[in-house]
């Protein structure tokens, strides 16, 4: 209780301090597994420092944005975002793609601002910090596990993952396990390396719904007994000392020792968010991926407080997401004329979820952007057609290629229908999609890394604040 009331104060002073000093504005950022939020963050960064591609952002266009510095982030304990050498991965001489978000990490840049309005005049530049904080998207789907119990939890992953090659070895040992037998910690611990197993094939198969995040991101935690639990096939109430009685005590510590301050340290003070989806991706791989992709997406959408950030509000009860924006990343892996059609699909994935949080009070938005430009656009004959291809250095190999992925559907439902019906492959269509590297760049003084619609996004995400 002493806690909570010196967490409750801490809340109220940091609000008082943003609302009427130097407002703070905390931008989560987070995507499922190869989505681009290392990308993402480094090049929004650099695009802030330098401004010369913001076009698209409306204090920058109207040159209000006098100055951006990185400053040491706020949270002490809360490792810093390695700006610089995610920049120079990009930039350097062999550019290559960074690695990939493994844990929560922050980074704070501040930009001093010129007020717009009557009395902008008579004013001079507010200082105005964005936090940035990027944690992994496979966390973020921990959070629905809070409403759920030990038991719950087993059968509704039993049975989504009841006909997937990747489980095999885990339900032979799961069904082999007797849940009512006393507990002996060599099979508890073959079970759950086991699970570990197939989550890890589940992600590299393009399947979404790998959780608990954890077990593919443990950290520090390896090894210990809140990670050493698995889902059983439950008959009934369990009894002391048995294997099903230790999983549902190790599944509650696991809600109360590593979800619950994951969501009070870091992801209830977040008042802005972008979640990145490759879309692309899980078109490629099937209609399947893109089912799951869409139900990853309503269970993501789920976990966040969506609503209006009123000063009154943000004093008396925290802070809720005000904006969402939903991003199909690597657009720049099709030419600029399908661009609506991504937009369209990613908008169409998302519709439920952003229903309930617009219903709530919250903006939402989607868009298919690229934060790093990797490819150029150019037109092909074939067959008597002009084709529109894109041309990059291909990751594997290194070799430069044109490429044309495929046309994508006008119509959202051709994509969507066929996976919400269960569908193997696509009867009507193959899309292609290859992996770039990033290109060498050479940038002139001013301008940050080339993007497509970074600065749109950013508007969206944090134009009203400035």
């Amino acid at each position: 209780m002493a806690d909570s009331l010196v967490r409750g104060v801490e809340s109220i002073g940091d609000s008082v301090s943003e609302t009427f000093f130097e407002p703070v504005i905390r931008l989560g950022v987070t995507g499922l597994a190869r989505s681009g939020k290392t990308v993402f963050i480094t090049s929004l960064v650099a695009n802030l420092l330098d401004r010369g591609r913001m076009t698209g952002l409306a204090a920058q266009q109207e040159g209000r944005i006098t100055a951006a510095y990185l400053q040491p982030q706020p949270d002490d304990t809360v490792p810093r975002f390695d700006y610089e050498s995610h920049l120079s991965d990009l930039t350097g001489a062999s550019p290559h793609w960074p690695d990939s978000t493994r844990a929560v990490s922050e980074l704070r840049l501040s930009l001093k601002v010129q007020p717009a309005g009557l009395l902008s005049g008579l004013q001079g530049p507010k200082k105005i910090h964005l936090d940035i904080v990027d944690y992994p998207g496979e966390w973020l789907l921990d959070l629905a596990l809070l409403e759920k119990s030990y038991e719950d939890w087993s059968l509704e992953t039993l049975s989504r993952i009841a006909n997937r090659a990747e489980a095999s070895a885990f339900l032979d040992a799961a069904k082999s396990a007797d849940p009512g037998a006393n507990h002996e910690e060599p099979i508890a611990q073959d079970l759950a390396r086991k699970f570990t197993a197939y989550l890890t094939d589940a992600r590299d198969a393009g399947f979404y719904d790998c959780a608990p995040g954890r077990f593919l991101l443990p950290g520090d935690l390896a090894g210990s007994p809140v990670l050493t639990f698995a889902p059983l096939p439950i008959v009934g109430p369990s009894r002391r000392r048995s294997l099903q009685r230790e999983m549902e005590r190790r599944f509650e510590a696991y809600k109360t020792q590593v979800v619950k301050p994951f969501f009070r340290d870091h992801f209830a003070r977040i008042d802005r968010q972008v979640v990145l989806v490759d879309a692309l991706g899980a078109i490629h791989k099937g209609p399947q991926a893109v089912e799951d992709m869409r139900r990853a997406m309503a269970d993501i959408l789920s976990a966040f407080r969506p609503g209006r950030n009123a000063w009154l509000s943000r004093l008396l009860l925290g802070k809720r997401v005000e904006r969402i924006l939903f991003a199909a990343t690597k657009a720049d892996h099709l030419h600029h004329l399908q661009h609506p059609r991504l937009t369209a699909i990613m908008e169409a994935l998302t519709r439920d979820a952003r229903d309930r949080a617009n219903f709530a009070g919250a903006e939402t938005a989607a868009l298919s952007l690229a934060s790093l430009r990797a490819t150029t656009e150019e037109m092909r004959s074939h067959n008597g057609s002009e084709l529109p291809c894109v041309r990059g250095t291909l990751l594997d190999g290194g070799k430069k290629a044109a490429f044309y992925p495929g046309e994508l559907p006008e119509d959202p439902s051709h994509v969507l229908g066929p996976a919400r019906d269960g569908a193997k492959i696509w009867l009507d269509a193959d899309y292609g999609f290859m992996s770039f590297a990033p290109s060498q760049l050479s940038l002139r003084p001013g301008d940050g890394p080339p993007h497509i619609r970074l600065d749109r996004a950013t508007q969206f995400l944090i134009g009203d604040r400035l």
